[in-house]
């Protein structure tokens, strides 16, 4: 078994209190219990020279982010784009011993989005498999490579929206109903997870969200139940799987320090604007009872956890530096929450981000990492309709816009004038840099 008292021992020192727990794949291929212990992380050149390029970028373009294979193509290159052979090669190059791959092109794609919808369509699986994972599985076999630890975020975006973008919730589309009534999702991920996870030096971790999405338990406890398919599905089992990453590609904070009551004048916080009868105000917080919850239904207790920081550090002028003092609910929870966005779902490149804590091994009990596996400066969608190849136009990418007709007004609070998703943004850099916490 994984070793869950291995990294309470590791980061004895560390205050947080975060744990999950899958089954033991080391003892049968080789596998270790952190592949980011010890590890020296592939940093992306095509990303570092973007960074670095931009003003004050250098301080950060030597930080390792995640490759993402987001099309048939983006597999093998093209239009002088590095293919996954090219970034492996430089890894071996760089002397690296650990890569970090995002697999993002399911059939129907990010099915509650549409800056982010993928090439293939809602019926395209045999596709899915044979012309996107085969590949990638295939170059991973590849002996020359069986000394480089890889790191496989599988599917970010995906099996939550099985539950908060189905009917008859008020979110809910066709494209995720398709998905949901043909296995698309279920079934690709299974199959990802299986021809992967058959490769020894991959390690799979499955995204599980945020807590402004799966913190509700009408969300959370269905979403563990369409997991629980998706992990034994196609041929996978709960073997294939080594860890979770939350917060990918989002802005959630890892701790609300400063929001230290659950009572203001006598009125619950729960009941504020901001929470919204969530249980859960952070990912630390969220991340730690869905451990307890995957172990609960079946889950054994050793996979480690990977948390996104790379845009959820809030810093910058705007930031509270101690809790708020009023007596009104709304006024104390708004006055001392770090987390800046006008709502915690939204995630289309939001005004007053910043960089969160740089990428690192252990830093909490059951934490494998912080990772930077959303590449800072990648625009999350733009913000007016554009003739660009794939991009399909969100309303949550517009500032102007302000929810559905028939709700209370939602503000998007996204960046003006951003380009396609995937494309980069200077500006939103920009400010990234501006706003870091800790600071740069």
């Amino acid at each position: 078994m994984r070793s869950f008292g291995r990294h309470l021992l590791r980061s004895a020192l560390v205050t947080a209190v975060l744990a999950f727990g899958l089954v033991d794949t080391a003892g049968a291929t080789g596998r270790v219990d952190n592949p980011y212990a010890g590890a020296r992380v592939y940093v992306n050149p095509e990303w570092s020279a973007l960074a670095a390029a931009e003003p004050g970028g250098a301080a950060v373009a030597d930080r390792p982010t995640g490759v993402w294979l987001d099309s048939i193509a983006a597999v093998r290159g093209e239009s002088g784009r590095m293919g996954l052979r090219d970034h492996l090669d430089e890894a071996l190059r760089q002397g690296a011993d650990l890569v970090q791959l995002v697999l993002y092109d399911l059939p129907g794609r990010d099915c509650g989005r549409l800056a982010s919808n993928g090439e293939l369509g809602t019926e395209d699986l045999p596709a899915y498999r044979a012309q996107f994972v085969d590949p990638i599985a295939e170059t991973l076999r590849d002996p020359a490579y069986a000394g480089l630890r890889v790191v496989a975020v599988v599917e970010p975006h995906s099996l939550p929206y099985l539950v908060t973008h189905t009917a008859w919730r008020p979110d809910w589309t066709q494209r995720c109903e398709a998905v949901k009534a043909n296995g698309a999702y279920v079934n690709g991920v299974g199959y990802a997870l299986a021809a992967l996870g058959a490769i020894p030096n991959v390690y799979n971790y499955v995204d599980v969200s945020h807590h402004g999405v799966l913190g509700w338990s009408d969300n959370r406890k269905p979403f563990l139940e369409v997991l629980a398919r998706a992990v034994n599905a196609a041929g996978s089992t709960p073997a294939n799987v080594h860890g979770v990453i939350a917060n990918t590609a989002n802005y959630s904070v890892l701790r609300e320090e400063y929001i230290t009551k659950s009572v203001v004048g006598g009125q619950p916080i729960l009941q504020t604007r901001w929470v919204d009868w969530n249980p859960f105000i952070d990912e630390l917080s969220y991340a730690s009872t869905l451990r307890r919850e995957l172990v609960a239904n079946g889950f054994d207790a050793g996979i480690g956890v990977l948390v996104d920081t790379s845009r959820n550090g809030w810093g910058g002028p705007k930031r509270p530096t101690r809790s708020s003092t009023s007596t009104n609910v709304n006024t104390y929870v708004d006055e001392s929450r770090l987390d800046r966005r006008l709502l915690v779902s939204n995630w289309c490149n939001q005004v007053g981000a910043g960089l969160g804590e740089r990428p690192v091994a252990s830093p909490a009990p059951g934490v494998d990492a912080y990772v930077w596996m959303k590449p800072p400066g990648l625009s999350d969608g733009a913000s007016v309709p554009l003739p660009y190849p794939g991009e399909n136009h969100d309303r949550m990418c517009d500032p102007d816009y302000t929810g559905r007709p028939d709700a209370t007004p939602d503000p998007s609070g996204a960046w003006p004038n951003t380009p396609p998703a995937g494309t980069w943004h200077s500006a939103g850099f920009q400010e990234l840099l501006r706003n870091a916490h800790p600071p740069l």
